[in-house]
């Protein structure tokens, strides 16, 4: 398959002035964008979209040059360029209509317009340490149907697949631990689902098979033949069903925050129907009509213990690495998913984690599908959040017990960091009721996570 790479990341630049517009302030040497003083969160591709308009404002860019500029080729779409601008234009107060900062100049590119003052330092101010982004070769390739992926690998070591989750994008990074503490020990291998960040947006309607279809796609690119699969959230769906239609391919599965039927499928009582169609509804219109609030109902969901301001830039991301009728689409379509009949079909041991009192998917969900996949073991672990941000103390209990599995179904399943089987045996958690093997957890014992993954005889076969 056709694969172009290229890396990308963002570092402090020792450029010793600031660009003052209105009551903006950019500062290319902090990476930051101020108010009247106050430091305005935005993510690092609006910022470099802000900074080279500002810098070249004496005329009209062209987008293929903010292209470049942005992402160093143009195998990214018009569409992605278009929703930095629009949030470039969002974080110094401006919008489509009046322009009054960032000029469109149609059929040419863009033009910063507002009058500029460039400003020195007369003192010299410590420059603290530069923001650097994990290192990235993001890569492209092409799903069986022509749609075109966009991947990633960061770090060294055995190789980590993640599935992708929807509204994400890869140059967004990655919130909390997540991509830096997992690239600490593995070679991570992420995708940005199709229609969403830098994989093709203008794709119609899609499905599950059409996401599972893209995992095969980024693994068979990169030459992986067996190898450790994440999935968080709606990309544990992926996850599961990707495993239980290519069992040769997947030595271990780890999941977190998961489900086997989306809110709309396991709804049985009037109410919950209710509930589930009113939570559609909710979405629909926080996304078609732009309205952050409605959103953030959602994220206050996944990220409870966060901040308003995180929750703001959580939003902000997604709202960057989607179209809006995506976004809808993405929602409606993981109501409704059913992935029973894969999960039975799994045949590699699985690790499946939950918080107990997870406010986006139930506990409840979570153990129907541990109990549908053949000899899992399950971790309950403290806490509300869906998604784990840098500060919550499940974050330990989560990568202890994430290691530590991965440590053991390594050695049984043979793969190597290059995620091809150095051995024939393919190999199984034991099959004995859930209940014997699912145990909550409220701190961080290595004896304990240790213990809970059984030594894998032959599979039974079934």
């Amino acid at each position: 398959m056709p694969c172009a790479e290229r890396v990308w990341w963002v570092s402090g630049e020792k450029e010793p002035v600031r660009y003052e517009f209105e009551d903006y302030s950019l500062d290319p040497a902090r990476l930051e964008l101020r108010r009247g003083g106050e430091r305005l969160h935005v993510e690092p591709q609006v910022f470099q979209v802000l900074l080279h308009l500002v810098r070249h404002r004496d005329r009209v860019v062209p987008r293929t040059e903010l292209l470049d500029s942005v992402w160093g080729d143009r195998f990214v779409s018009d569409s992605a360029l278009a929703s930095r601008v629009k949030a470039a234009r969002r974080a110094v107060g401006d919008n489509g209509t009046s322009q009054r900062v960032i000029r469109t100049m149609f059929g040419r590119g863009y033009q910063l317009v507002a009058p500029v003052r460039e400003v020195r330092d007369a003192v010299s101010v410590p420059q603290s340490e530069p923001v650097m982004w994990p290192q990235q070769g993001i890569r492209f390739c092409t799903s069986r149907d022509g749609v075109r992926l966009a991947h990633a690998l960061t770090g060294s070591g055995p190789v980590l697949v993640q599935a992708a989750r929807g509204m994400t994008s890869l140059d967004e990074g990655a919130p909390g631990h997540w991509l830096p503490r997992l690239s600490e020990r593995h070679t991570l291998v992420r995708y940005d689902a199709r229609g969403c960040g830098l994989s093709d947006r203008e794709v119609g309607r899609f499905s599950l098979d059409d996401w599972v279809d893209d995992l095969l796609a980024v693994v068979d690119a990169l030459g992986l033949e067996r190898f450790p699969l994440l999935g968080v959230s709606e990309g544990a769906a992926v996850a599961v069903a990707f495993a239980g239609r290519h069992p040769e391919r997947v030595g271990g599965l780890v999941l977190h925050g998961a489900f086997a039927r989306g809110r709309m499928a396991r709804a049985t009582t009037q109410r919950e129907k209710e509930l589930a169609a009113f939570d559609l509804d909710l979405a629909r219109m926080g996304w078609e009509h732009d309205e952050p609030g409605l959103r953030q109902v959602f994220t206050a969901r996944m990220l409870p213990r966060a901040s308003r301001e995180e929750w703001e830039r959580f939003d902000e991301a997604r709202r960057l690495a989607v179209e809006p009728e995506t976004a809808v689409h993405i929602v409606n379509l993981f109501a409704h998913v059913d992935i029973r009949a894969e999960a039975a079909a799994v045949r590699c041991p699985v690790l499946v984690v939950h918080a107990r009192d997870d406010r986006a998917v139930p506990l409840a969900a979570g153990l129907e599908l541990a109990n549908l996949l053949r000899g899992s073991t399950f971790v309950a672990m403290p806490g509300d959040s869906h998604l784990l941000a840098d500060d919550d103390p499940a974050w330990p209990v989560f990568s202890g017990e994430l290691d530590a599995f991965l440590g053991v179904a390594g050695r049984q399943a043979n793969f190597d960091r290059g995620g091809a089987v150095a051995g024939s045996a393919t190999r199984s958690m034991t099959s004995r009721p859930l209940s014997a093997q699912a145990r909550a957890t409220g701190h961080d014992s290595s004896a304990a996570r240790a213990s809970a993954v059984q030594s894998m005889p032959e599979p039974s076969g079934r």
